[in-house]
């Protein structure tokens, strides 16, 4: 992904979190939006995060994070137990999809969602005219060493939330680092939902 499309999403976030609100980012990587997030919205923020690398990252900077795998659930949190929980760039890489927002939508009142839009216009065209799996900004991984495990678009993730009774409260989506208001599941790169239950 981009550092603009990043900053975008980044941006849609941070308007999104209310000042002083208690965060969980689950699979926070090197926790640039946990430290951005502490810092402009005064947060109480915990971190979760596999890599020992990204840990060490994130402890470097003073920053609360636990090394777990989120595909085994949140059962150390009770209910309710933060205002957000975000999933940024993370519920494609898990294995468990359902079972991480699942638990995120448990501990969380509200939960924050981001993805790679594996169906936008650029990646349909590569598979098209190439025959071969996209390599775009917002997927820049061939398929031999990307880190996602679950290809969706908008429209995919939007008809999951029905049927699993998800509200979404709001959605966003970017490309180039703008947002998209027009058929997002065809030119949005990146999507982000607010969901509650």
């Amino acid at each position: 992904m981009t550092l603009v499309t990043v900053k975008a999403t980044q941006k849609i976030i941070l308007n999104w979190i209310t000042k002083e609100a208690t965060v969980l980012d689950l699979g926070c990587g090197d926790g640039e939006l946990l430290a951005l997030l502490i810092s402009k919205k005064q947060v109480h923020a915990q971190g979760i995060e596999l890599s020992e690398t990204a840990i060490q990252r994130c402890v470097a900077q003073g920053l609360s994070v636990f090394q777990q795998d989120i595909d085994t659930g949140l059962s150390e949190y009770a209910d309710n137990s933060f205002d957000y929980v975000i999933l940024n760039q993370t519920l494609q890489q898990v294995k468990k999809p359902d079972l991480a927002l699942k638990e995120a939508l448990r501990v969380g009142k509200k939960v924050i969602v981001g993805f790679p839009n594996f169906v936008q216009a650029s990646a349909r065209f590569q598979i098209f005219l190439k025959g071969k799996v996209p390599v775009t900004k917002a997927l820049p991984y061939e398929w031999y060493d990307t880190l996602n495990l679950h290809f969706l678009g908008v429209n995919d993730f939007k008809d999951y939330c029905k049927k699993r009774n998800i509200r979404i409260e709001e959605g966003a989506f970017i490309s180039k680092g703008r947002r998209v208001k027009l058929f997002p599941n065809l030119f949005a790169e990146t999507a982000l939902f607010l969901l509650a239950r």
